[in-house]
């Protein structure tokens, strides 16, 4: 897994707001979707337990959401 990862879903606006935040600034990142079980389960372990998307990982510590993306990037 990359260090700087955006765990999203389908039809997720907010999961596409920080896809384009990250692309601006320059920052590479993996996309993942949760889409299997093992999708799910590695999500869950990185993220500790998050129940909502977009998730995100930045050198490779969880940040949280969309909202604590914003401060990082501010």
């Amino acid at each position: 897994m990359s260090n700087n990862v955006v765990w999203g879903q389908p039809n997720c606006k907010y999961c596409d707001v920080a896809k384009a935040l990250l692309e601006k600034a320059g920052i590479p990142f993996e996309y993942k979707e949760l889409e299997t079980m093992d999708d799910k389960a590695e999500f869950f372990e990185v993220t500790n337990g998050a129940r909502s998307v977009p998730q995100i990982i930045i050198d490779g510590a969880h940040i949280g959401g969309i909202n604590e993306l914003r401060e990082m990037l501010a």
